[in-house]
Parts: C-alpha cells; structure tokens; sequence
C-alpha cells in the first residue's frame, strides 16, 4: 500500500442525509427541533437533580449521567448534521472526523453500560430496600459511573485508532451523516478483517455484558416483588422499573440492528435511519420517558416552578 496515499488525506465528505432539495427544508425544521428539545430535556434533567434534594438517591445519580451521555453523543452528531443540510461543502477535517468518532463512541458505550448498572441499582432498592443507602452509597456509586467512562474511553480509543489507521486511497466521500465505523470501513482500501473482528469481539463483549446484566436483574427484581405481600407494593415496584426497560428495549435493540449485522446485510440508507434513531430519537425519548412516568421528577418539576414564579 502507498504510504503517500494515506498520508495525504487530510479531509472527509460527508454524503449527509439527503440531497433532495424539496424535503431539505422540512429535515432541517424536524431535526432542529428534536435536538433543542434533546438539549433542553436532558441540561434540564441534570440541573433538576442536582438541584432537588429528594432526588439526591442513587437511581438519579445514574440517571443524571443517563441524561450526560445522552447530551454529549448526540451533540457530537446533530449539529453537524444540521449545518450540512444547507452545506454545500460537506467536509470535515481528518482529526475532526476522528474525533466526533471517538466523542460519539465514549458516550454511547457509556449508555449501554449505565442502562446495566441502573437495572443493578433498581435491584437493590427493590430486594433490600433498608440497606440500600448503605449498600449503593455515593463512593460505591461514584465507582461504578468511573468504571463506566473508564472502559467507555478504552472501547473508543481502540476502535479510533484501528480504523483511523486504516488507508484511505480512493474516494473519501462517507455515505452517512457523520463519521461511523461501518461507512468509513466501506471507503478504506486497507484490509478491515482486523476491524471487523474487533467490532464483533469488543462491542460484542459490551453488548453481552450489559443485556446479560439487565437480564439478570430482573430476574431477581421479578423474584424480590413476587415475595410483597402487597398489590399496591408490587404496583409500585414494578412502575419504577417500566421506564428503564422501556429504555434498554429501544436502545439495545437498535445498537444490536447497528453493529451486528453481517456486512452482506449492510445497506448505507437503513444505517443513516437506524442512526438517525439512536443519535437524535433516543435521546430526547429518554429524559421525556423518566419525567413522564415519575411521579419524584414531576414534584421536583413542579416545586421548582413555584419556587420561580414566587
């Protein structure tokens, strides 16, 4: 391979989502709006609980960093996406490119991983809830969300420096809206076996991880609140754990849609809409999900509103 050709590159294009001028209007007015209300809903759900006191438990402390990565992974994306609509340069620097990637790939690891840990977590309110404090305490928390960033940083540091070494000798149009692994792998005239392998070994070993987890939880969350006596006490247990499988069901599912499809399957227009999805649609479901079903947040909500309107 000419080390001249890989060296040379020094931008990307970005395809975008689409180049019909009829709807581009249209694109840009609904996805403006999704990313404000995922801007406002998720700084609001942070603000909100670090301002509340009765909100200051462990299941807002994962919650708040729920909402973070959700901020953070789709603002590495949307705004870009928004300004190339009208764009008629695409670009995008080399060392931009990876660095979306790599901002982009902490952040939706790290959600994968607090989904796992928040089902943890509703476990051990629900089968030992006079030693949950104690048990789930701020350094035990703090530890846990460490952990979190910690392999979130690693995943994305691997697969940013696997692919960004790659060739990119031909074309340097990426058909997608944003700097993916799949689409960038498409236009390397490298070998990506090793890519491939990575992708399906390590995200692969997240993905088990985490859904294995959620899984087991709940198994032992469904156990815990068969032994309540109550209807009115399983009611309850149950209604605080809907919103987060709510969550896991349409993450998970669309990651696992992403990443895990053999290449044979892949198709550049079903990716930008699973992507779409998962980058903008999630994000604001998210915070919309917690604060809709949760009577906590509505008081909070409703507590600060008093308190600004005095």
């Amino acid at each position: 391979m000419n080390g001249e050709n890989c060296s040379s590159l020094t931008e990307f294009q970005l395809f975008g989502i689409t180049n019909n001028p009829e709807i581009k209007m249209t694109i840009f007015i609904i996805f403006l709006v999704v990313y404000l209300i995922i801007f406002v809903a998720n700084l609001g759900m942070i603000i909100l609980i670090r301002l509340d006191s009765q909100l200051q438990t462990p299941m807002y402390f994962f919650l708040s960093h729920l909402s973070l990565a959700d901020l953070c992974y789709s603002s590495a994306v949307g705004p870009k996406m928004l300004v190339d609509i009208f764009a008629r340069h695409r670009s995008i620097p080399f060392f931009g490119c990876a660095l979306q990637f790599f901002t982009f790939c902490i952040f939706t690891d790290s959600e994968c991983l607090l989904l796992a840990v928040m089902a943890f977590d509703r476990y051990m309110a629900i089968s030992n809830p006079l030693l949950y404090t104690v048990n789930m305490s701020h350094r035990v928390c703090s530890m846990l969300v460490a952990g979190v960033y910690l392999v979130g940083m690693v995943d994305a540091l691997t697969h940013t420096i696997l692919t960004f070494r790659l060739c990119f000798c031909g074309s340097n149009v990426i058909n997608h809206f944003f700097c993916d692994v799949p689409p960038l792998l498409l236009i390397s005239c490298s070998d990506t076996q090793i890519n491939v392998l990575v992708i399906f070994t390590v995200f692969g070993f997240i993905e088990l991880s985490t859904i294995s987890g959620v899984l087991v939880s709940y198994c032992y969350i469904i156990l815990s609140v068969l032994k309540i006596q109550s209807t009115e006490g399983r009611f309850k247990a149950f209604s605080t754990c809907s919103s987060h499988l709510t969550v896991v069901a349409i993450f998970q599912g669309t990651m696992l849609f992403m990443y895990f499809r053999p290449s044979s399957a892949y198709s550049p227009d079903e990716d930008k809409f699973a992507s779409l999805f998962y980058t903008l649609i999630i994000p604001m479901l998210n915070p919309l999900t917690y604060s809709l079903r949760n009577k906590d947040v509505k008081e909070a909500l409703e507590k600060l509103k008093n308190k600004m309107f005095i």
